[in-house]
């Protein structure tokens, strides 16, 4: 960690930290380009599948999707509160493209179901929750923080991970 003593060496060492930042920001989030130039170029990745449990107790299977709608899938915790500075975007992304065939699911981590269905009530999340009670899908999407989004088009893909502006990614996939 960082200590700075002096103030003249406070912003000098800020400096420091803010290109610290930068340059361990991956290159593909730092593109200047927009997201689908960079999607564009990349390989195709599928995304892994898997089932999990909704607060309803009802099955949730990502590969029941494939070939039928995108799918959003945010990785969040109840603890996070840069996930809950994010659930009115969240929502907003729901009230735009959901009936429109956009399915958005909530990945809650390593947390107990009673929790998150108190959070859930909470804030009024309007899409599906899930439970990632033992962080194994988590870990196969190598999420390392939260909250983290991954859009995933009709066929299986993973069209952006992190998307800063994945509204026009939705918007083309749902053209398709």
């Amino acid at each position: 960690m960082l200590h700075c003593r002096k103030i003249g060496a406070r912003s000098l060492c800020l400096a420091a930290v803010m290109i610290a930042a930068v340059l361990l920001i991956p290159s593909c989030v730092r593109a200047a380009g927009p997201p689908l130039a960079v999607a564009k170029t990349a390989s195709v990745e599928k995304a892994p599948d898997f089932i999990l449990k909704d607060l309803n107790g009802r099955k949730f299977r990502l590969s029941d999707h494939r070939g039928k709608k995108p799918v959003l899938i945010i990785f969040s915790a109840t603890w996070c509160s840069f996930c809950r500075d994010e659930i009115p975007h969240f929502k907003a992304i729901h009230a735009a493209y959901a009936k429109r065939g956009l399915e958005i699911v909530n990945i809650d981590i390593q947390e107990s179901k009673e929790k998150v269905a108190k959070f859930t009530a909470r804030y009024g999340l309007p899409y599906r929750v899930l439970l990632d009670e033992d962080a194994a899908v988590s870990g196969i999407y190598d999420i390392r923080g939260v909250p983290s989004m991954v859009l995933v088009d009709q066929s299986g893909n993973i069209v952006c991970r992190q998307c800063r502006n994945v509204e026009p990614l939705i918007e083309t996939l749902l053209k398709k």
